[in-house]
């Protein structure tokens, strides 16, 4: 059985092509990467077919994990039905989510949820930003993987 897991943040540039990446490498360290359908997506539009931000490139890089070839995209309405679970990386998102989803299936929730709290948007910072996002999304990517297998 697959579990399908959708990363959202608002422009699908900095934080949830950071998570599609990090979880993807962490299935795939486990060796259940077939047993998931990943990937990431943005509630506004201003990149879509955009690259990830060079400083997500970048940090992921630094950790063995290339996210090079992620495009962004937006939310669609068929998301909602078409992945088990859609993790929001703050509350402004979240809302927007649960705003738009309808009558889909999908378990809409914070990403990081174990205290509740968000991945900050690095875009306006510095690198120590990035390093600082990386850090949350592994944590929260390992803490999610471990409560579904």
């Amino acid at each position: 059985m697959t579990h399908s897991v959708l990363f959202v943040c608002l422009g699908n540039i900095c934080r949830s092509p950071l998570a599609e990446g990090v979880f993807r490498a962490l299935v795939e360290e486990k060796g259940v990467s077939d047993r998931f359908l990943i990937d990431s997506a943005g509630t506004g539009a201003w990149h879509e077919g955009d690259p990830p931000d060079p400083r997500s490139i970048e940090i992921a890089a630094k950790f063995g994990i290339d996210i090079s070839g992620q495009r962004a995209r937006q939310v669609r309405s068929e998301d909602f039905g078409n992945f088990d679970t859609i993790l929001a990386m703050d509350n402004d998102n979240l809302t927007t989510l649960r705003r738009k989803g309808g009558q889909g299936s999908a378990e809409i929730r914070l990403f990081l949820n174990m205290p509740p709290m968000s991945v900050p948007d690095p875009y306006y910072g510095g690198p120590d930003g990035f390093e600082n996002v990386y850090r949350l999304v592994r944590s929260g990517s390992e803490t999610y993987l471990n409560s579904i297998l």
